[in-house]
């Protein structure tokens, strides 16, 4: 049994505790904030609760798999909602009279892309079809792979997929919808994944067009009482398997010692909330932080895997203007999710992504009401609205606040989407109605997560950032140091996590499989929800 510590206590972090724990390992985590879930964070005012991050439940089969490796069920842990519809797509009002709303299941999206482009419905079909064999790669020799052995590359069924793959990672994603359909909805509701996964629709591999199996046709849910609710049964499930969790414990530093073989963890230095230090003795220390917070503020630059001059050649994803609001009376007008695309698709992303870039204006947003599904998160006769609109990666847009207490820049922006919303969704007293309102900006990602250059995702999902070519979950100069997370492989997203923390713990067995890892043979855990 070795003696671990995991550095912050968000969903990866919570999951590769949890694994290790079960797999016989003494496992302290040190979370520098208040509360666990990192970026799966939540909020809580006036008896509105807030998830401030993710809200779309995709890849059920992998948090399948992770609780079958803790030991229990999906079933057992959460109480899952399909949504139907699974989301409506407004635009511009001058552009489109009605939203489209896309319903759940492939046989009822196929009747929809029919109503928008006749003779589209067997182009849906055969898309999907490439989507599912993509996903379905991904998953057996991509995706839960350490890259640590060549021949996981080699299989048959990679080899005779070689030309296919190819050519999926030489095609950028918008082009490879554009291809196959005409209607600019059409081609926005494929090409705009690639934002959950960080990324311009246009530098995407068209290999992410795999995410369109999991929303239009595996369909979406939601976890009843958000995705807090996700992270509280993950932490327990951790804690149950017997995880410390410390809050308020801020790592300052790696500590390493020479042995024979190098450079090798001893534990780390951390401070508590009343400034005293400490050190935390390790075999083996795992970073859930942001990997560049890890590796350019945590260890010596003798020992940086990842220095600062291999960061200046990254490309980053977008940041994120968060608008949680409160809204007095109901708003049938709104689905649980919503979709709102700007009409000119590549001035928006070029405003992100681009030389010069800026807050898009208009600016594409998404909208979530997750009282549309569950009554607790708003009082009665009230209305629970997240609002995110992705901006540059700069964290000179400022902070979040209170009531418009945040930076010009953020509040401005939200007042915008506030607007927009009202206008394209036909809700024109909108902004009458807000009972609460709290933003967040880059500033706060970086005050809060450490996140690189304030970024609300992490490095882009581009081809030399995806797979095998993203930074890995082991240092090449640290022996016995981890990392897991979105910023690290095998990429962004609350499943990603997961399967980050699975190869972690594939590293530390010395497991150089290239899929999921069958269930620990344990005792069940303890602490189902039921």
């Amino acid at each position: 049994m070795s003696r671990v510590v995991v550095i912050g206590a968000g969903v990866a972090g919570l999951a590769v505790a949890g694994l290790l724990a079960r797999d016989g390992h003494e496992v302290v985590v040190l979370e520098k904030n208040a509360r666990v879930g990192g970026r799966a964070g939540t909020m809580e005012r006036d008896g509105f609760r807030f998830d401030t991050g993710p809200s779309w439940y995709l890849m059920p089969e992998v948090f399948d798999h992770f609780f079958a490796m803790m030991g229990t069920t999906t079933e057992a842990q959460l109480d899952l909602t399909l949504l139907d519809p699974g989301y409506r797509v407004f635009r511009a009002p001058d552009v489109a009279a009605e939203p489209v709303t896309v319903p759940s299941g492939r046989a009822a999206v196929s009747r929809l892309f029919e109503s928008l482009e006749p003779g589209s419905a067997p182009a849906l079909d055969a898309y999907l079809d490439s989507a599912h064999d993509a996903s379905t790669m991904a998953e057996k020799y991509f995706l839960y792979n350490p890259f640590t052995r060549l021949r996981t590359l080699t299989a048959p069924e990679v080899l005779r997929a070689l030309p296919r793959l190819f050519s999926l990672l030489g095609t950028r994603l918008q082009a490879f919808a554009a291809r196959r359909f005409r209607h600019p909805v059409i081609r926005q509701i494929l090409g705009y994944p690639a934002v959950f996964l960080g990324t311009d629709p246009r530098s995407a591999p068209a290999m992410y067009h795999l995410m369109s199996a999991l929303d239009l046709d595996q369909g979406v849910s939601y976890p009843q009482g958000g995705f807090w609710r996700v992270v509280e049964r993950i932490g327990e499930l951790a804690r149950d398997a017997g995880v410390r969790v410390i809050t308020g414990a801020e790592v300052t530093g790696i500590r390493t010692q020479e042995g024979p073989d190098g450079p090798a963890v001893s534990g780390v230095t951390w401070t508590d909330e009343g400034g005293a230090a400490h050190i935390e003795s390790a075999d083996i220390v795992v970073s859930a932080a942001d990997l560049h917070h890890t590796e350019t503020t945590l260890l010596p630059e003798a020992l940086q895997s990842y220095p600062e001059s291999w960061w200046e050649r990254r490309t980053s994803g977008p940041g994120g203007v968060l608008v949680m609001l409160g809204i007095r009376g109901a708003l049938p007008e709104l689905p649980h999710h919503s979709l709102f695309f700007t009409d000119d698709w590549d001035a928006n992303f070029d405003a992100i992504f681009g030389d010069a870039p800026s807050v898009p204006s208009p600016a594409s947003t998404y909208v979530c009401r997750p009282s549309a599904t569950d009554p607790d998160v708003a009082p009665p006769g009230h209305e629970n609205l997240f609002v995110l609109v992705p901006v540059p990666a700069d964290v000179d847009l400022g902070h979040g606040g209170s009531d418009g207490a945040g930076s010009p820049q953020v509040e401005r922006a939200a007042d915008a989407a506030i607007d927009l919303i009202s206008t394209w969704a036909d809700v024109p007293d909108l902004r009458d109605r807000i009972v609460v309102r709290e933003t967040v900006g880059p500033a706060d990602f970086r005050d809060d997560y450490n996140s690189w250059r304030g970024g609300m995702l992490g490095p882009a999902h581009i081809l030399s950032q995806s797979a095998m070519f993203r930074a890995q979950n082991a240092s090449r100069r640290v022996r016995g140091l981890y990392y897991a997370g979105g910023t690290t492989a095998p990429g962004v997203g609350v499943p990603m996590c997961l399967i980050s923390a699975e190869i972690v713990l594939k590293r530390v067995r010395g497991d150089h499989t290239a899929g999921p890892l069958r269930e620990p043979v344990r005792e069940p855990v303890r602490g189902e929800s039921g």
